[in-house]
């Protein structure tokens, strides 16, 4: 991870129905929460989660919970939290519990 906290911006180009404005709510979101927005190269073969993982970004800011389905969702949450726009939700990875009983 960087000295300042990094977000992958993500819309989904089949959900979104106004790119600009999804890019300039997440890009607005990010700055408000202190993250340096990256954004993905639009065509990728990858999953996100991949993409997420390659990046090495603290988390991932998106317009709404509709544009990922709910697995996708589950891998990301492995690597990276998770930020939207609308609603306003933030889901936090999942912990590693280290250690015995």
């Amino acid at each position: 991870m960087r000295n300042r906290p990094t977000a992958l911006g993500y819309v989904d180009l089949d959900i979104s129905t106004s790119m600009a404005w999804d890019r300039a709510q997440v890009q607005r979101l990010a700055r408000h929460l202190g993250y340096l927005v990256i954004w993905p190269e639009v065509v990728s073969v990858l999953p996100l989660s991949d993409q997420v993982r390659a990046a090495d970004v603290d988390a991932v800011v998106m317009p709404g919970p509709h544009h990922l389905g709910p697995l996708e969702l589950n891998r990301i949450m492995d690597v990276a939290d998770l930020e939207t726009v609308l609603p306003r939700l933030s889901f936090a990875r999942w912990s590693v519990l280290v250690g015995g009983r």
